[in-house]
């Protein structure tokens, strides 16, 4: 973070504070809103549109007082950056975000806990102190994914990892918990792997290469960071004629995903909680001063064909 940055930042927080006495000096406080930004690193699948709109919703519902601000970061972290810093000359009270990739956020939610702004991050971690950290435990889900393709294929499998957004916390545990459990264990290879930002689209192109290159029989496995590419690696694998004699492997529990290992065309989902309505609830305690967690694990679920009715048409 440069020098003028955060000097804007602390100018902010000051004016912001400022502000805040001169209110409750005139009797008004009580009227005012309570700010909260809450700054989304992309919008550009279900589980992202589900974490915003289900706590803007329980927002609506259950605490009048509360003024969501929300902005989206369209998959671009220099984006993202600006959105928090419009967010805190806003004067919001609580910073909650998903932010895209620790190494491009970190900065800016440094400074903002440095001037006073309580942070809320949700799903993806920074490398630097929060107030709360509330999400699913990733590395356990890509442990989780290997012992499942280990148990469906005993006789071993190559495979093909379609990973998440480079950089992001996610998508290192996801990758390094499924790479944990296989590692010196011959029988089992990841032959190909792709950074596809957790996008159906770029899940599909990479794919469409794999049919290519790879013959049929030449690749057991398909492990995506989660539905969308799942359901992209399907909708390729089924339009060859190869989806059979692949297992597929997905993770957040979308209700499509769902409906695919329903129909025997995904192998298995692992349910990744989308931190919502817990996120705002999360948010509200904060701003009210109430004491929380510095860390919030939300549970997972593995769903298979043996549990998968449970779960149909409950997803996002």
């Amino acid at each position: 973070m440069n020098t003028n940055r955060r000097q804007f930042l602390k100018l902010t927080a000051a004016l912001t504070t400022a502000a805040a006495l001169a209110g409750s000096a005139r009797g008004a406080f009580a009227d005012e809103k309570i700010k909260i930004g809450f700054s989304q690193g992309t919008m550009n699948h279900p589980w992202r549109i589900a974490m915003v709109e289900v706590n803007k919703k329980f927002a609506a519902e259950n605490y009048p007082e509360i003024e969501l601000i929300v902005t989206d970061g369209n998959n671009d972290a220099s984006k993202q950056v600006a959105d928090v810093e419009s967010l805190v000359a806003q004067g919001i009270k609580v910073l909650v975000i998903s932010p895209l990739t620790a190494q491009a956020l970190t900065p800016v939610i440094k400074d903002a806990m440095a001037n006073g702004i309580p942070v809320l991050t949700l799903d993806r971690k920074v490398n630097t102190e929060v107030t709360c950290h509330m999400g699913g435990a990733n590395l356990p889900l890509g442990e989780g994914a290997a012992k499942f393709l280990i148990n469906a294929l005993p006789d071993g499998a190559k495979i093909i990892e379609l990973q998440g957004t480079a950089g992001a916390s996610a998508t290192l545990d996801r990758h390094k918990g499924f790479a944990d459990v296989i590692a010196g264990n011959s029988k089992y290879e990841v032959v190909a792997d792709q950074n596809c930002d957790y996008t159906r689209d770029k899940a599909v192109k990479f794919m469409e290469d794999m049919v290519q290159r790879f013959k049929a029989g030449e690749f057991q496995a398909v492990y995506a960071h989660n539905d969308e590419m799942a359901l992209g690696a399907v909708q390729v694998l089924e339009a060859a004629g190869r989806l059979d004699g692949v297992e597929v492997i997905g993770m957040d529990g979308q209700n499509n995903a769902f409906d695919a290992i329903k129909a025997g065309k995904m192998s298995a989902c692992f349910i990744y909680p989308y931190c919502a309505p817990e996120g705002i609830q999360a948010a509200h305690k904060i701003a009210k001063g109430e004491a929380i967690e510095k860390e919030i694990v939300l549970p997972t679920v593995e769903v298979t064909s043996a549990n998968v009715d449970q779960f149909v048409g409950k997803g996002i």
